[in-house]
């Protein structure tokens, strides 16, 4: 079964209909079937702090969106963990010229830990490590 990573940028389209790749986001989830979806706790951490400004209604559909994945057996959450955060903190440290945030690096680890070459995301930096972005 094919695996796509899914980044916060593409959570954060779909959460808010305002956001300009909310239609690409949309249009994008709508293809994958039989795909399997990869993605993390701390995707979803950036995901709940970018809504947590925006009003109780979209946190409340964040945390839905968060329940939601985690109980669909075709999502897979990978957890924090101090072998993942170090993953992410040596790419990050070998990548210092790069505007990568922690998150991307784990979330780039985990790609390629899975072989996962597909990124639900319209982050560049995805692309500059040789991974295809689909939004």
């Amino acid at each position: 079964m094919r695996q796509v990573f899914a980044d916060a940028l593409y959570y954060i389209a779909l959460l808010v209909p305002r956001d300009r790749l909310n239609r690409a986001a949309a249009t994008a989830g709508s293809r994958l079937a039989d795909v399997r979806i990869i993605t993390s706790e701390p995707v979803l951490v950036e995901v709940l702090a970018y809504v947590s400004g925006l009003g109780a209604f979209a946190r409340a559909e964040a945390v839905g969106t968060v329940d939601d994945l985690r109980a669909d057996p075709s999502v897979m959450i990978i957890p924090q963990t101090p072998e993942l955060f170090e993953d992410g903190l040596t790419l990050y440290r070998n990548r210092l010229d790069k505007g990568y945030s922690l998150t991307d690096c784990m979330s780039m680890s985990i790609c390629r830990r899975f072989a996962i070459t597909d990124v639900l995301t319209h982050d560049r930096h995805f692309e500059q490590e040789g991974f295809a972005i689909l939004l």
